[in-house]
């Protein structure tokens, strides 16, 4: 669903949007728990912009995502990440930004891949995939810094390192994160699509009638010349 040119007004419109939710979204995300459990709404926003707007748009709201997340590091608003930049600053870095990137670009291109044959499937698997690319990439930077993670653990054995990264980190924050996602993006997306469909047709109808008005003006003024 990428019309128009990259800078147009309506894809900037829904770009500032679905900038600013990433933002909100990520920054007050801790706000929405059931128990101990975060519900993150972020990754919603950044694959509506890779659907809608192409993976370009989808790739630099990830950007912004990972970039969030490593100032809380930074700042010391999040100690896991902190530690992390402390022993692995470039890696950590890598980690932050890669996976939110991909979380973006990702979904994009499969949207555009599937959504030939059908937009709801393309959709669905697009929403699929961000919560995948995220916590999968996440899991695969910390798995090559292990000496790192390993000081989270008792003993700094592999095997807790593993167990610490899938359940301890992943476990049911990926869960939800993958159930939330699945669930609220392609139902957004429809939303959209009905929505821009409708204001096409609205258009349409009120172009028509001036359009026909005008016919007959026209063919008096040439009777009467």
């Amino acid at each position: 669903m990428n019309k128009g040119k990259l800078l147009s007004a309506r894809n900037i419109a829904y770009f500032s949007v679905l900038l600013a939710l990433v933002v909100v979204l990520q920054c007050c995300g801790g706000f929405f728990r059931i128990g101990p459990t975060s519900l993150s709404f972020v990754l919603v926003p950044i694959v509506l912009g890779g659907i809608l707007l192409g993976w370009i748009a989808g790739g630099l709201l990830g950007l912004v995502f990972g970039f969030i997340v490593l100032m809380y590091g930074v700042a010391g608003a999040d100690a896991f990440t902190a530690t992390l930049l402390a022993d692995s600053p470039v890696m950590t870095v890598l980690i932050c930004l890669v996976k939110g990137i991909a979380a973006g670009i990702v979904p994009a291109l499969l949207y555009k891949l599937i959504a030939r044959k059908n937009t709801l499937v393309g959709a669905i698997v697009a929403s699929a995939s961000a919560p995948i690319m995220n916590t999968g990439l996440f899991i695969v930077g910390c798995l090559i810094i292990n000496g790192t993670i390993a000081g989270f653990t008792a003993n700094g054995t592999m095997n807790e390192v593993v167990y610490f990264l899938f359940i301890g980190c992943a476990g049911w924050n990926f869960i939800i994160e993958f159930a939330i996602n699945l669930v609220l993006a392609p139902a957004v997306h429809r939303v959209v699509l009905v929505a821009e469909k409708a204001h096409v047709q609205k258009k349409s109808k009120v172009a028509k009638p001036s359009s026909e008005g005008t016919m007959p003006q026209q063919e008096q003024a040439e009777n009467n010349s």
